[in-house]
């Protein structure tokens, strides 16, 4: 358990832009308050698990309000850059440095996503130098390295929120040569569509209790008529 770490990366529901695709289409109110129950649904199956894990936040204020949401007994640490990738990068040199040896790194976009595909990125992290999870919109909803194997380079020159970052990423491991495990693919909740993906795939299941609770009580079209 000592040299694995997860890394959780998710922004202020309180203020703000969260889920701007989703909030051009069903207003801002209602997105973070989606929001704000996709990150306790998937902290809420973190605190269950046998693993540190640290809460990785943006902007940098908004330490006061996670902690008022999430509670204050957790680790937390500021995403500090100025995209995504050098945020994620400083990230992972941040758990490093602590001494963890394997170190994941997931969004708050997939509150659905299961425990046991974590562990088995963990698992997968012993033989693999990088494991990385693809998302059904050509991006990932996980990375993973060992610290002998971290390559500062796969976050670098990613044409960030396309469909082009699974592909640029994986061509820069090949051309470092990183052996490179793919999991299975999953789908992010980015938008309308996706949402009602989500609600359909979730309607009988106790995966994402908060969520679901909440999603049943917005009359959201073409949510409602699902329940």
């Amino acid at each position: 358990m000592g040299d694995r770490c997860l890394l959780f990366f998710v922004k202020n529901p309180e203020k703000g832009p969260v889920k701007s695709r989703l909030a051009s289409a069903i207003g801002e109110t209602v997105t973070r308050d989606i929001y704000r129950n996709f990150v306790l649904d998937m902290l809420s199956k973190l605190e269950k698990e046998a693993l540190p894990f640290l809460i990785c936040f943006y902007p940098e204020d908004a330490l006061s309000d996670l902690k008022v949401i999430l509670g204050e007994n957790h680790c937390y640490l500021s995403q500090k850059g100025d995209d995504l990738g050098q945020k994620m990068e400083h990230c992972f040199y941040k758990a490093f440095a602590k001494g963890f040896h394997r170190v994941i790194l997931i969004g708050s976009d997939a509150p659905d996503l299961p425990s046991e595909l974590i562990g088995d990125a963990f698992s997968l992290l012993n033989g693999s130098e990088c494991v990385i999870g693809p998302s059904i919109d050509g991006g990932y909803y996980l990375v993973g390295f060992r610290s002998d194997s971290f390559l500062p380079e796969a976050f670098r020159s990613i044409q960030w929120s396309t469909d082009k970052v699974l592909v640029e990423t994986t061509d820069i491991l090949r051309k470092y040569h990183t052996s490179t495990h793919l999991l299975s693919l999953w789908r992010d909740v980015d938008t309308v569509e996706d949402l009602k993906h989500f609600f359909e795939k979730n309607k009988h299941t106790t995966t994402c209790p908060r969520t679901m609770s909440y999603l049943r009580t917005t009359g959201l079209f073409p949510l409602n008529h699902s329940a």
